[in-house]
């Protein structure tokens, strides 16, 4: 018998979100982000990471911890939703900073 798969709901997409808009404000390629996530002992391809970007995958607690580390943030910071004011400006094309 086939299975459903499990629908991401809110909260997996508000994770999604923030991976991204966190990424691009670390001026990151999802190549460098998972290069960094391998580098931290969670092996992950930039196809893994652009799936879970998109809600087209789950995040699991794991990816999420090294994703969060990988970033040099919180795991809470990708699961909390945005201000009204930041959720705003990260939208905005000009509000995306890029590293060096």
């Amino acid at each position: 018998m086939a299975t459903r798969p499990i629908e991401i709901g809110p909260a997996g997409i508000r994770t999604a979100r923030n991976i991204e808009r966190l990424r691009l404000l670390h001026g990151l390629t999802q190549h460098r982000l998972a290069e960094r996530c391998a580098a931290l002992g969670r092996p992950m391809t930039n196809t893994t990471l652009s799936r879970t970007e998109r809600a087209r995958r789950r995040c699991d607690v794991d990816d999420l911890v090294a994703i969060a580390a990988a970033l040099g943030v919180s795991p809470v910071a990708l699961l909390q939703p945005l201000p009204a004011q930041e959720d705003s400006a990260a939208s905005k094309p000009n509000s995306v900073r890029k590293e060096g």
